[in-house]
């Protein structure tokens, strides 16, 4: 049987435009103590663990009159040195330059005609750090057959990148006449989906996916939410729509200060992390010289992944584990941090019920860096949701707290970057690694042209719930 994508998968794969890219990335940022971590030794390093993600050696083949979705198929002509690229900025080079080639980079669409994966190699950062981006389809890692690149890159200790690449050969890539073949095939056995062919040739991807989406169940915890966006005049601002270019920006915190808020107010670090957030969104809109009622609203979709309060997962488990996307009505109209605290906790535990988010330990337990792969999931959760149901897109996936290593260099810093919507101007990512909570935001060039002053108000917001007397 052909390796074929997921009828979900295909409507994504076909609502895409080259002005809303639906791959998910992260900026990994590495301390060269030894000098060791060259371009050759990080190409050398990611042909390796390539034997661990064959899909990054495949490309999609459309089957003809889109009798099926496109087929999984390898790339005979495959180019590590296409995927694999080298760049530099004009050393010494700042955090905020390599947020801004990140952002450019993240903005140009994969090439169809290959595997759906790239990585950058960036060098020339000040005190001899060198950066290296990640960017991948959505319909590429699925977390069951194939995980995130950045997660097998990353090992818990300095590890021995000496052996050679195991040989590869490519199979022939199929005709037409077998495409056709199996297209028919599988409609004859599965009926069910040339209806939804029929869809994806209307294009009418909202339905297609409202009607395909393994996860109903997910939709439908999301529905018993409040329908609709947020309707206050400042959250419609993130939802302008979308032009082609991108703007980023990350910010580096103290997970500590997230620990003592919680540990003084009983609630989660989530919950923090979401206040936060719903400060720093009430100061940027007031930068902008909004009048922020008190009753104003930012409705976050928040992708979780979720265990009942019973369950236990295994690492293998944990990436086919039940990602519900859920609603959250952020109280940026609340002027008072601890009170948006407590709105924001209280939301939160509305939303879960029986359900509890998969705790930081289980994640670690999965190695590498998982959050790569659970924010490339919850990417493709979020495109399974009406856009005009929310204002932002927000994924905060907990991160292991021990150093990790690509070969013998450390990774000091990673920043991770969700896709934007047609309608959305801003998604962010959250997660955290050896003590530090990380920021990612993700832009739209026109609409939020100002990303680094919400940045800055996230620093400001978290301040401000750590000057408050408990």
């Amino acid at each position: 049987m052909p390796d074929r994508l997921p009828a979900l998968d295909a409507a994504l794969l076909y609502g895409e435009q080259p002005s809303t890219p639906m791959h998910v990335g992260s900026v990994a940022v590495f301390e060269r103590r030894s000098g060791g971590l060259d371009f050759d030794t990080a190409t050398r390093v990611i042909g390796q663990r390539l034997d661990y993600l064959p899909r990054y050696r495949k490309r999609l083949l459309p089957v003809p009159g889109h009798l099926a979705p496109p087929v999984w198929a390898d790339d005979v002509d495959f180019d590590l040195g296409y995927h694999v690229r080298r760049s530099a900025l004009p050393a010494p080079g700042t955090d905020h330059q390599l947020f801004d080639l990140f952002a450019r980079v993240m903005q140009r669409p994969l090439d169809r005609e290959r595997p759906l994966w790239e990585a950058y190699y960036i060098e020339g950062l000040e005190g001899d750090r060198v950066a290296l981006v990640t960017k991948a389809h959505q319909v590429l890692v699925d977390g069951a057959r194939t995980v995130d690149l950045a997660q097998v890159l990353l090992d818990e200790g300095v590890a021995d990148r000496t052996q050679a690449e195991t040989e590869w050969t490519p199979r022939r890539l199929p005709g037409w006449p077998r495409l056709v073949a199996d297209a028919v095939t599988d409609a004859a056995s599965r009926p069910g989906e040339l209806v939804e062919n029929v869809r994806f040739l209307a294009r009418d991807v909202v339905s297609s996916v409202g009607r395909t989406a393994q996860g109903a169940g997910a939709l439908a915890a999301a529905a018993r939410s409040v329908t609709g966006p947020a309707r206050t005049a400042p959250a419609r601002r993130l939802n302008s729509k979308v032009s082609g270019g991108r703007v980023f920006a990350g910010v580096r915190t103290e997970l500590d200060a997230f620990k003592r808020i919680r540990s003084a107010r009983d609630c989660t670090v989530n919950d923090v992390v979401f206040t936060v957030l719903t400060g720093a969104l009430r100061k940027w809109l007031e930068s902008r010289g909004h009048h922020v009622q008190s009753t104003a609203s930012v409705r976050a979709l928040v992708p979780t992944a979720v265990q009942h309060e019973d369950a236990e997962f295994s690492p293998a488990e944990l990436t086919t584990s039940r990602l519900v996307p859920y609603l959250i009505d952020l109280p940026v109209g609340e002027p008072d941090p601890m009170l948006r605290l407590q709105h924001v906790a209280h939301e939160m535990a509305e939303q879960f019920g029986p359900d509890r988010p998969v705790t930081a330990r289980t994640m670690v337990r999965m190695g590498g860096f998982a959050p790569a792969t659970m924010n490339a999931l919850a990417a493709r959760v979020a495109g399974s949701v009406p856009r005009r149901g929310f204002n932002v897109l927000i994924a905060n996936t907990p991160g292991p707290q021990e150093p990790l290593y690509a070969g013998t260099e450390r990774l000091s810093a990673i920043y991770p970057v969700l896709p934007l919507g047609r309608d959305q101007s801003l998604a962010v990512g959250v997660t955290s690694y050896q003590g530090d909570v990380y920021f990612g935001l993700n832009g739209d060039r026109k609409a939020m042209h100002d990303v680094d002053v919400l940045a800055d108000m996230i620093e400001e917001s978290l301040e401000e719930l750590r000057g408050n007397k408990w």
